[in-house]
């Protein structure tokens, strides 16, 4: 699928997509042909395990991002604009949803705009790394997106956990404070203390080997039982305790890479080790993603006004932050373009919005009309935005000389 794309110039994460749409359970697989795609959604969900570990090594990647060495240079900057442009989506989005509501309350009632508009705080890690990396990005936009793309995790928690309690209570009236407060903060504070924890347990471990492959399989073992760990759920009285396996892998490879002086290296290792684990992560994702919402054209109205106000929220929020903290021209220019792929973080938020029954059902579907235009085209902008502002470079004649003699020099061998 990436050489039937590459005419086109689309990164690999747009190909792996597709590939998954059409070996989904509304392409192929509705031939219900035995061993021919995803015959059915079923299908697809018992792959999710894929998704919960390819999610942990992105998250451990994003991790080495936030070095105390770096983070003197744009921890401000990351700070201000994550937390600025993922309040102004949510914002535009609320505005634009509630006038939808005015229009036809029959379709959208106010619960429902609540927590969609909580949901416009939440980026993809997961497409925006992949162009990252594919195209060897790399200069000050990259250097500042992808700390504020984890950022992004823990704001939207918080403001998904406020507003969804929010509507709750408009539904059901009565208000739930632990919910609503108590909750997303105890779920923040215990991801980053696991994820430190096991960051300072990896860093320990890795004192006791000296051969690099022993050193590289422990790095992965770790981080598959983070994951694994991340998925516990359970309560303490009325209180809740549950983990974000997004902030706990990201809190591992954070402290990993402070801490241990060979982290440079293991995380090359670990990048090169899960490149075909991403690729069947977004296989899977584009298999995942339902196109029977187009059939309801309240949904794709309203799935439309969704993903323009989000993307203006997203942009506009980040130009104005990016301005007031003095960045770089063509940073405030481009880093909001680079911040509307959506994915994982949102489907979570959506699965948790189904407790309000049949309006929950509603949120799921405009969620999932978004998810697939954003995750078909965001990581597309996202790299025509890096390319424009320098971060990804053109080959050079050098490199491509270099790379044309290899290829002569193995036909010739053959």
């Amino acid at each position: 699928m990436t050489r039937v794309f590459k005419p086109l110039k689309l990164p690999s994460v747009t190909a792996y997509l597709i590939a998954g749409v059409l070996i989904g359970p509304y392409c192929i697989g509705a031939l219900n042909i035995d061993g021919v795609g995803f015959t059915t959604a079923e299908a697809v969900e018992r792959l999710s395990l894929i998704s919960e570990v390819a999610l942990g090594f992105i998250a451990f990647s994003i991790g080495n991002e936030f070095r105390v060495s770096e983070l003197k240079h744009t921890g401000k900057q990351a700070l201000v604009i994550g937390i600025f442009q993922a309040l102004t989506a949510t914002l535009l989005v609320d505005l634009a949803l509630f006038a939808v509501h005015l229009i036809m309350p029959d379709k959208l009632s106010v619960p429902q705009l609540l927590t969609l508009g909580a949901i416009a705080t939440a980026t993809a890690p997961a497409a925006t790394l992949m162009v990252v990396r594919q195209y060897k990005a790399k200069g000050p936009l990259t250097s500042l997106l992808l700390p504020i793309v984890a950022l992004d995790d823990a704001v939207g928690l918080i403001v998904f956990a406020v507003s969804f309690g929010i509507a709750k209570t408009l539904m059901l009236g009565s208000v739930d404070m632990v919910s609503i407060i108590v909750n997303p903060i105890v779920e923040i504070v215990c991801s980053l203390t696991l994820g430190a924890i096991m960051g300072w347990v990896l860093t320990q471990l890795e004192k006791l080997f000296n051969s690099n492959t022993n050193r590289l399989n422990l790095t992965i073992g770790i981080v598959f039982l983070t994951a694994s760990l991340s998925m516990l759920d359970f309560n303490i009285g009325p209180v809740h305790i549950s983990f974000s396996s997004l902030l706990v892998c990201m809190m591992l490879g954070t402290v990993f890479c402070n801490i241990c002086p060979l982290s440079h290296d293991l995380m090359a290792a670990s990048d090169k080790w899960t490149s075909p684990l991403f690729a069947l992560f977004f296989v899977v994702s584009g298999a995942e993603l339902e196109l029977s919402v187009f059939a309801d054209w309240a949904i794709v109205f309203i799935g439309a006004v969704y993903i323009i106000f989000r993307s203006l929220g997203k942009y506009w929020g980040a130009f104005i932050s990016a301005k007031a903290t003095k960045c770089e021209p063509k940073i405030s220019k481009y880093l909001g373009i680079t911040l509307l792929p959506q994915a994982g973080v949102a489907l979570g938020m959506c699965a948790t919005a189904m407790q309000l029954g049949e309006e929950g059902r509603l949120i799921r579907n405009i969620t999932l009309f978004a998810v697939l235009i954003y995750e078909l085209v965001g990581p597309l902008l996202t790299k025509q935005a890096l390319t424009a502002a320098g971060d990804i470079k053109p080959m050079s004649d050098e490199v491509k000389q270099r790379r044309q003699t290899k290829l002569e020099q193995a036909k010739n061998k053959q």
